[in-house]
């Protein structure tokens, strides 16, 4: 899994590890870590403090593959920040395509629940024809329902 990560002096060990900043969900979508997630670096590492890397790490936590983050950043503020993509314009972007959702979804029952109204007319309208071809068949052919 890929995670952005800073690179930290720890004064106690005496050696650098890695502080966890957020966590690759899906190719477009990192999550924040918010507590404080770390990974020692061992003493064969070499790295200047303060360094954001990027980090994959295998499902037992073990540094699979480490490099430095620089232009990965510059390649975000190039895509995003550049052309006035902001969190607080996506995050509009994302209440406005849930309100059309929302209002889709009312549509779509208003729509079924006349689909159903328009059924139980034709259904009323059909039976009602029929009675009246009877009444009309009756007063045609008083006869053929009087019994001998």
């Amino acid at each position: 899994m890929l995670y952005l990560a800073k690179v930290h002096k720890n004064e106690f060990l005496v050696q650098l590890e890695l502080r966890l900043l957020a966590r690759q969900e899906t190719e477009t979508m990192w999550v924040m870590i918010p507590e404080d997630a770390v990974i020692l670096l061992g003493k064969g590492k070499h790295f200047t403090e303060n360094l954001l890397v990027l980090v994959e790490l295998s499902a037992t936590g073990e540094i699979e593959r480490i490099e430095d983050a620089t232009s990965w950043v510059l390649e975000l503020v190039q895509k995003y920040l550049t052309t006035g993509i902001s969190p607080d314009f996506l995050r509009q972007e994302a209440e406005r395509a849930e309100d059309w959702r929302q209002n889709l979804t009312l549509q779509n029952q208003d729509l079924a629940r006349r689909t159903l109204e328009l059924e139980a007319r034709r259904e009323q309208i059909q039976a009602l024809e029929e009675a009246l071809q009877r009444h009309k068949s009756e007063a045609h052919h008083p006869d053929e329902n009087v019994d001998s």
